[in-house]
């Protein structure tokens, strides 16, 4: 019998790896829309914040609590949404999240003082925090590996344009509805997020013996001593430092906490926040970056809408329509995030984003009392170009910077800090505004020689034109507070320049990104 050898066996074509269902992009949809309620009202209150003041009886510096209590509080959060995952399953976790945070934003729509407000933004804060991580965890679980860039992308574009975007929103139902839209238009859109929750994730059992486990005195650390801090910032310059009996109180809670946050990161088996991260060289250098930008995108996001309307007299919807500008070059430069990452070096790219960054608050220094919108356009659009190369590589750096098993907690890590830094912005303006308004409005007086006869004259023409004399002195005064005004706020953004061209020089310790990076995502 012939015998013949065998032909090679035909290699099978690789199998084509399956697309998610409609329930998995369901899903996604539901973490993107969680995303971008939770990451619009970080901001949806900026341009409609003076009204707000007004209707509730606050000053323009206890006005920056209503920013400032929903950032502290997602500082709060983010740490503990992977534990608070494991703990109820993604789908109760999130459930309990949207619905309570539709119940604090009633709560702030309703609100007709300061302290009912703060309660309610804290609660909106805590509650929307816990979506944003999450949008993320819903596209590393239901999506493919080769259809996750498309979610994570959505998702990009989410975390840029919902702080951009809210204080247009806002703006606009100030204007021709009522600011308390701004918190009752959550309401339809989570219950629509509930039913794509409902469909798009499956139900996981709760695993409450976690409960034992938690890092209980970091948690209790964490919350004493950001919110002692906060308070201590914001408060400090207005109750004369450590002549207040609440500056001291606050400044002794501020240490107990976090002296227990510290404890925390050797007794517990699981830290509520990994410190430990921090002392990696790259990792360091990435938070404090993040930080730093933190300060810029918040602080001008906050302080421009406060400009125009007490110069320029804008209302929250012009305000808004200019802080938006932004984001333009932000969404042109998405399409093209996955060639920037192959083929830019990461150090290249972050110099270039925080320059970018730097240089946009730098432009704003030469502000005057005739400003208006139209002056913020170039710096909006170079400020959108930094953001996104910032943001962008700075979200890569975090996960290429610690072991895999670390990235969850880098990434929350990450976030609170940058969050922290727009709280250390949002209360540095107050201070900044309360001590530079001050001196800014006696050196200009310190000008004005009363015997001086052009003062003299120039004082008497105003009394002409008003027809009463002492009018023209009280006019004569208004103008000296509005030019101390603006030189205060050509202080602060000179402020968050510096901060930028502070920690530039850290780019240096960062590492080239791997060629075949995954895209991590953004918030």
């Amino acid at each position: 019998m012939a015998t013949g050898t065998l032909p090679a066996a035909r290699a099978e074509p690789r199998a084509r790896p399956a697309n998610a269902d409609l329930s998995a992009w369901l899903a996604v949809a539901a973490g993107t829309l969680g995303a971008l309620m939770a990451t619009l009202d970080i901001s949806i209150v900026n341009s409609a914040l003076p009204t707000i003041q007004g209707e509730i009886g606050a000053t323009g510096t206890e006005g920056a609590w209503v920013a400032t209590a929903y950032l502290v509080a997602e500082i709060i959060i983010i740490p503990l949404s992977a534990w608070l995952e494991r703990l109820l399953g993604l789908r109760t976790f999130l459930l309990i999240a949207v619905s309570l945070f539709t119940g604090f934003s009633v709560l702030c729509g309703f609100a007709n003082s300061l302290v009912v407000m703060i309660i309610g933004r804290v609660g909106q804060g805590i509650t929307g925090g816990a979506m944003i991580p999450t949008a993320q965890t819903i596209i590393a679980q239901r999506l493919p590996p080769h259809q996750q860039s498309m979610g994570t992308a959505a998702f990009g574009v989410v975390a840029i344009l919902g702080p951009l975007i809210g204080p247009l929103v806002g703006g606009w139902l100030a204007e021709n509805v009522s600011w308390h839209y701004a918190f009752f238009l959550n309401v339809p859109v989570s219950f629509i997020l509930i039913l794509l929750l409902v469909v798009g994730l499956p139900h996981q059992p709760a695993k409450l013996h976690l409960l034992r486990e938690a890092d209980w005195i970091g948690i209790l650390g964490l919350a004493l001593g950001m919110g002692g801090l906060t308070v201590f910032l914001e408060e400090g310059s207005r109750e004369e430092w450590f002549a207040s009996g609440l500056i001291q109180q606050m400044a002794a809670l501020t240490v107990v906490g976090f002296i227990l946050l510290f404890y925390g990161q050797f007794t517990a088996k699981r830290p509520v926040i990994k410190l430990a991260l921090l002392l990696d060289r790259q990792f360091g250098s990435v938070a404090l970056m993040g930080m730093a930008l933190g300060v810029v995108l918040y602080g001008t996001s906050y302080a421009i809408p406060q400009f125009l309307s007490a110069i320029a007299g804008y209302n929250a919807l012009q305000s808004g329509q200019v802080v938006l500008l932004s984001g333009i070059p932000s969404i042109m430069l998405m399409p093209f995030v996955p060639l920037l990452l192959r083929y830019l070096d990461i150090r290249i790219a972050v110099l270039f984003g925080m320059g970018i960054m730097g240089l946009s608050a730098w432009m704003e220094t030469g502000l005057t009392a005739d400003s208006v919108g139209s002056d913020f356009t170039e710096s909006q659009l170079m400020r959108g170009v930094g953001q996104i190369m910032g943001m962008l590589f700075l979200s890569q750096a975090v996960v290429q910077s610690v072991p895999p098993e670390d990235a969850g907690d880098a990434s929350g890590l990450f976030n609170s800090m940058r969050n922290l830094g727009g709280s250390f912005a949002l209360a540095g303006i107050s201070i900044v505004q309360q001590n530079r308004m001050w001196l800014h409005s006696r050196r200009l007086e310190e000008t004005l020689n009363a015997n001086s006869p052009d003062v003299q004259g120039y004082v008497s023409g105003l009394g002409q034109a008003m027809g009463n004399a002492s009018a023209g002195i009280r006019l004569l005064g208004q103008q000296i507070q509005q030019q101390a005004l603006v030189m205060t706020y050509n202080d602060i953004f000179f402020a968050m320049s510096l901060v930028t061209l502070a920690v530039m020089p850290l780019v240096l310790f960062l590492r080239p990104l791997p060629r075949n990076a995954s895209l991590a995502g953004m918030h």
